[in-house]
């Protein structure tokens, strides 16, 4: 025998070994290196290895997309200047919120000086202006009869008080006037209550109006005559005193001030309620 048939003998009696092929390089998703991955056997059918190949081609396109970098948009040159310009945004977080302290004084309604200034000027122009026209067509003429006799148009010149009251003691009129107004100016700066506001406003005005006369007309100050033209159910005011606009003012005023005193009512705006005792 020769050599070669020699050979080939040795090699047919050996027993078929199992061919293992080498393992691929498989890429790893987090560190980008390569593992080694273990084949099927050579014994195993051809679908196997297929199956093992697609994996190793999936992981190797997973990795490439991993790696591709994110494309960043274009920002527009408009936009950029104007995020430039703008100051930060500060964010603030719920330990920097401060609440509102608690104040007396805003829980209190608003002072009613307004309406008071109001009114006051109102009938104040009113008493004046009446007054004028009075002097000008009533003064020396006969009385003017009005609503059938309920109403007269007069004139006259009072140097006292209502119900002819007070005569020669003009002067005094006059200082009383003065505290009255001075009063109410002082006590309007705590006037929170719309009602007083009406009725004290009321009472200014017409006081007010009567002291002028007393002051500017004859004969002379302190001591000036109020002018009346009003009378009621009489011409010569003897159902009823003659009286003006400045005189109904005040009645009107006064009146509502008696009603708000009687409720309970402060010119600040208090309300006092009396406690209802239970008996046990």
């Amino acid at each position: 025998m020769s050599d070669e048939s020699k050979a080939a003998d040795e090699v047919a009696e050996k027993p078929a070994e199992k061919q293992v092929s080498e393992p691929k390089p498989v890429a790893d998703r987090k560190s980008n290196e390569f593992v080694g991955v273990d084949l099927a056997d050579d014994d195993d059918d051809d679908t196997g290895a297929e199956t093992n190949t697609d994996t190793v081609t999936e992981a190797v396109a997973v990795v490439a997309v991993e790696e591709k970098p994110a494309e960043e948009k274009p920002v527009p040159a408009t936009d950029a200047a104007a995020d430039a310009g703008k100051p930060a945004e500060r964010v603030v977080s719920e330990d920097d919120v401060v609440e509102p302290e608690f104040s007396i004084t805003g829980s209190l309604p608003e002072p009613r000086t307004k309406i008071l200034a109001v009114l006051a000027v109102g009938v104040l122009a009113l008493d004046v202006l009446t007054k004028v026209l009075s002097v000008a067509f009533l003064e020396g003429a006969d009385p003017v009869k009005l609503f059938g006799g309920v109403l007269y148009l007069t004139f006259v010149r009072n140097p006292g008080a209502a119900f002819g009251m007070a005569e020669g003691m003009t002067w005094i009129l006059a200082l009383i006037a003065l505290g009255v107004a001075g009063f109410i100016l002082w006590i309007s700066r705590n006037l929170r209550s719309q009602p007083w506001a009406v009725g004290l406003g009321l009472v200014l005005g017409g006081a007010v109006g009567n002291l002028a006369d007393r002051l500017f007309r004859e004969p002379g100050p302190m001591r000036g005559h109020v002018v009346d033209f009003l009378s009621l159910f009489d011409p010569f005011g003897r159902v009823w005193p003659v009286f003006n606009v400045a005189d109904m003012a005040i009645v009107c005023g006064g009146a509502t001030i008696v009603v708000l005193a009687l409720m309970q009512h402060d010119y600040d705006g208090t309300v006092h309620k009396e406690e209802k005792k239970v008996d046990a």
